[in-house]
């Protein structure tokens, strides 16, 4: 699909905002790349947004790679490098600075209750993720099964979750899921 340089720059722009909200990750802010990629501009599919975030996720390299494969399905080589540049640049630029600032005041008691705070928020970013992510396979009741065995493991074991993604991998290489 051809997109106009007016939707470029949208889509530029939208993931410049959502760099400023991804604590914990561009992955934290899938929710909301979802509402505006396929729910409102109708750019991919659900399925193109889910294979998108899983093909990135089992490549190696960085986890904002699925950002850039968002960007290759919606306009190619300019959407991958607009939407890249659009999620690292704001963020990246406040990291830098938050961190030399954070490290020579990192006794001050805002700066420890800052720091201690973004815990619970990148963890309830993150599944809201997990919810978006799922709803495509919510009747899938095998799938839904080794979620909640994955969830139980993590929580009640020191296991590595290398072995839980292993698990995972077996289970639906054996077409169990």
């Amino acid at each position: 699909m051809a997109l106009s340089f007016a939707d470029l720059l949208d889509l530029f722009g939208h993931f410049l905002v959502l760099s400023l909200l991804a604590i914990g990750g561009a992955i934290t802010t899938a929710p909301e790349m979802h509402r505006y990629l396929v729910v409102e501009q109708h750019w991919i599919t659900d399925a193109q947004f889910t294979a998108s975030i899983a093909l990135a996720q089992a490549a190696p390299g960085p986890n904002v790679l699925f950002v850039a494969a968002l960007g290759w399905n919606v306009a190619g080589l300019a959407g991958a490098a607009i939407t890249l540049l659009g999620i690292m640049l704001p963020s990246t630029t406040l990291a830098v600075w938050a961190a030399r600032w954070g490290a020579q005041r990192r006794e001050w008691r805002g700066v420890r209750a800052f720091t201690g705070g973004l815990a619970p928020l990148t963890i309830a970013l993150l599944l809201a993720t997990g919810w978006v992510l799922a709803a495509p396979f919510s009747g899938e009741w095998r799938l839904l099964g080794l979620v909640a065995l994955t969830v139980v493991v993590m929580l009640r074991s020191k296991a590595s979750p290398v072995w839980i993604v292993a698990a995972g991998t077996l289970a639906g290489a054996l077409g169990w899921v």
